[in-house]
């Protein structure tokens, strides 16, 4: 694999040593933390840290063959991810043995437009990326004028369509799948609480889309600024808490020896019975106790695909038995295990795209003629593919359905509860 700079010539793989070229065959097939541009003020926990790539030496001579693009950041803010992604890529060309196309990374930092032009220079007939969804968008013109498919990274399913498939995980998919799990369950009254801006905006329609087409009712949806005082005060609208204390009716209790304990006064549970919170585990954990506190105990909290990235969530109390939908974690673990022998450091959960994204590639590169176009015709199978996240196939609007595992939080980590579908 070789890695150009912002002037398109070979520099070090990220800073280190020299990069080289490896080559692609078709041999195996690839599913959701989806590639989610960093947001303002309340953030996702940072992803664990990633190794930097370490160069192979190749086990094939280079001929003509056709040219893939990844293009990922390898400088910059986001450098620790996409060097990751960079890793996971190389680690699928090692892990197929290939030998039909030629995988290039080019830097995004400097400009997506600009690499993704001397990627179309250099004869790229396929993207690998890019991460985000602004990098997305400046690339899907010249990328459609040349007649050259884009899977990108990113999750923002508005960016699919005239060559772009967005292989990033669909926070609407983990939603349904949760609200669909919950609603087995008898449960029939939903609320969420869901962040100010586009994220929480598409959370919404979603939840609302989710609820009624399982049968169920939604009871309220707040929405909150991404500040502490706003999601406590948000949590407090949504449980009706001051409505419900003024309206608390005076009990005594009667002793077992006759006498009266003091008065106290009962507040009426909630109106729902489970709440989406819609946003990272660590947003959930720091408001789950107010919840408790406005008397939503017995109410089952339910989280996104966000929170499968972090692990720290299961030490908080209040989230014990809270439930989310993520793509399956087992053939991670797997891969975790491969890239830790080969590049040291843990991989980002996001690295599982690049080497996706590579054996998709590999899967339809048999019949590919040099100098011709990539057989775009095969990326939406309806059979899909299954890849280190799972089963998934992409579809005819270009976004990738994917298979989703309810897991619940317990003091010692998350429990697969319902398995993901495998096709």
């Amino acid at each position: 694999m070789r890695i150009l700079g912002e002037s398109g010539e070979p520099r070090q793989a990220f800073g280190r040593r020299p990069g080289i070229i490896l080559a692609v065959a078709a041999v195996l097939t690839t599913v959701a933390g989806c590639a989610t541009a960093p947001r303002a003020g309340i953030k996702a926990p940072p992803l664990p840290p990633t190794a930097v790539v370490r160069p192979v030496t190749p086990t094939v001579a280079v001929s003509a063959r056709n040219r893939v693009a990844l293009l990922v950041p390898t400088t910059g803010a986001n450098a620790a991810v996409g060097e990751s992604i960079a890793n996971a890529a190389t680690l699928a060309l090692l892990d197929t043995g290939a030998t039909k196309f030629d995988l290039q990374v080019y830097d995004t930092a400097g400009g997506a437009a600009a690499a993704a032009a001397r990627a179309l220079a250099d004869g790229a007939k396929l993207f690998l990326g890019p991460l985000l969804a602004p990098d997305v968008r400046a690339v899907q013109a010249a990328a459609a004028a040349a007649g050259v498919p884009v899977l990108a990274f990113s999750n923002d399913a508005a960016l699919a369509g005239s060559g772009t498939f967005v292989l990033g995980y669909q926070p609407g998919q983990s939603i349904a799948r949760i609200v669909t799990y919950a609603r087995g369950r008898g449960i029939d009254r939903f609320a969420a609480l869901v962040p100010a801006g586009v994220y929480g905006e598409r959370a919404s329609t979603a939840f609302l889309r989710a609820v009624e087409s399982a049968g169920g009712r939604v009871i309220a949806v707040q929405t909150y600024p991404r500040t502490a005082a706003g999601l406590l005060a948000a949590a407090r609208k949504l449980t009706n808490y001051d409505a419900r204390a003024a309206a608390a009716t005076k009990t005594a209790a009667l002793r077992p020896d006759g006498t009266v304990a003091a008065v106290t006064k009962q507040v009426a549970p909630v109106a729902f019975q489970a709440l989406l919170i819609a946003d990272s585990g660590s947003v959930a954990a720091s408001v789950a106790p107010a919840l408790g506190q406005f008397g939503a105990t017995t109410v089952l909290i339910m989280g996104t695909e966000l929170w499968g990235s972090e692990p720290a969530i299961a030490r908080a109390a209040a989230l014990r038995g809270a439930v989310f939908a993520a793509v399956p974690d087992n053939r991670f673990r797997q891969f975790g295990v491969r890239y830790r022998a080969k590049f040291g450091g843990v991989p980002s959960r996001l690295a599982s795209l690049g080497y996706d994204a590579v054996l998709l590639a590999n899967s339809l590169a048999a019949g590919w003629v040099p100098g011709t176009p990539f057989p775009r015709a095969g990326l939406t199978a309806a059979s899909g593919f299954t890849g280190v996240d799972g089963f998934f196939r992409l579809g005819s609007n270009g976004i990738a359905e994917r298979g989703f595992e309810v897991e619940q939080v317990r003091a010692g980590g998350f429990a697969v509860i319902a398995a993901a579908k495998s096709e």
